[in-house]
This record gives C-alpha cells, structure tokens and sequence, in this order.
C-alpha cells in the first residue's frame, strides 16, 4: 500500500464506469490543474508490474481506462483509490462490495478479496445510514452512531472528515468526539454537502468511513446496488 499521506481520491465505480470516471473538482484544482502540461496518467498496481497509460480529456479518464478495468475485473459497486505517486503516476487500490481490499494472483490476474483481517492500512471496516432530518439541517451537525467509536478509521485526535458523494465529489467537514454523549459527530459543512447534493428531508445515504487512523478519513456514500 502506498504511502498515506500521499494525495488521493476515491472513486466508487458506478454503471457505464468502462467509458471514463470523472477526477473529483478538488483533487484536479490543487493537484493536476496548472501543475503540468501531460495529459496522460501512467496507473499502477499491486495485480501485475504492468504500468498502464490512460488518457486525460478534462477532468475525465478515458482512453486505456476500460483496459484497466477490464484487466483488473472491476465491477460496478466497486471502489478504487488513487494515490498520486508524482509525475502522474497513479497507485490504484481496488476495494470490492464487502469493503475488503481485492487481492490479485499472479501472474493471469486472479481477483479474490482479502479477509477483513488481512486488509493493510485503509479500513472500510464500519457503515451506518444517515437521515436528513429538519434539525441536523437546521444545527449543521449530524452525529455518527455510537458504533462509529470502535471504527478504526477514527480517532478523537481528528478534527476533519471528508464526505465523498457516488460521483467522487468531496466536503471537508468538521469532526468532533463528544465525550458527554460519548460519539462522533459532523458539522460546518453537513448542510452545504446536502444542499449541493439536493437533499430534502427524509433523504437517507448509506455510508462507509474509510480511513488508516492516521490520516484524514473519508465517509463515502455507498453506490447504490443493481438487483
């Protein structure tokens, strides 16, 4: 795994995900954006030695992503992590359905998932639903269930989170541990993630906390599932 603190984005791979996935607004603006004129993103991975080379048009990944994926028998409901190597090279981490790393045998790319307990660094090993509900909009605060605290990606020492939507947009939010009710809770920014969202009252989102309890975690919404 590489380095963690490491820039990166998550992506869940949502339908139709072959023909390109689009670089959080974020990550472009601070990482790629004005940084360099290469238009081409050389991906890596712990599969094979192979280095792929996919083609930048905007803030989208084209051409050779569908190689990728295909080689790494990528489905939809899956989730990748990019962690920029320098000189646009890229680390891909896949992770599948039941949030365990995907392990690769080698040397014809054979994909299995890990057992939870043999997942390094990045843990996606806690998922809650959530309610938008008329006071945490009116507060901006949402609190995590009391389960949060056993998430290793957590710690009290942590003062942001990242809220990631199913299209790898991300909210930087506050993060607070409150020792009187004794849970996490979210807020000066769960408003703003739901008014961009479009979010009404009674909207539910299924998220996973991933994070290495080191470095900032993420709360992604979980891509919704096909029957």
């Amino acid at each position: 795994m590489p380095n963690s603190h490491k820039p990166h984005f998550l992506k869940p791979l949502l339908p139709d995900f072959h023909s390109g996935v689009t670089i959080p607004l974020g990550f472009f603006s601070q990482h790629i954006e004005g940084k360099t004129n290469r238009k081409t993103w050389k991906l890596r991975s712990d599969a094979t030695d192979q280095t792929w080379e996919v083609i930048q048009e905007g803030r989208r990944l084209t051409g050779g992503w569908k190689d990728f994926t295909t080689a790494h028998d990528l489905q939809i409901g899956d989730i990748v992590i990019f962690k920029h190597e320098g000189d646009m090279v890229f680390h891909v981490t896949p992770f599948g359905p039941s949030c365990c790393e995907i392990q690769y045998t080698h040397p014809h790319i054979i994909k299995e998932e890990a057992d939870a307990d043999d997942v390094p660094s990045f843990s996606f090993d806690y998922c809650f639903q959530a309610e938008v509900i008329a006071s945490n909009l009116k507060e901006d605060k949402l609190y995590l269930p009391e389960g949060a605290t056993t998430c290793t990606a957590l710690n009290k020492q942590c003062q942001e989170i990242i809220l990631v939507n199913k299209e790898g947009n991300s909210w930087t939010v506050s993060l607070r541990f409150s020792e009187a009710d004794g849970m996490y809770y979210i807020r000066r920014g769960w408003r703003k993630f739901c008014r961009a969202n479009r979010c009404a009252i009674g909207d539910l989102f299924v998220f996973n906390v991933v994070g290495d309890g080191k470095t900032t975690p993420l709360m992604c919404v979980c891509p919704e599932r096909e029957e």
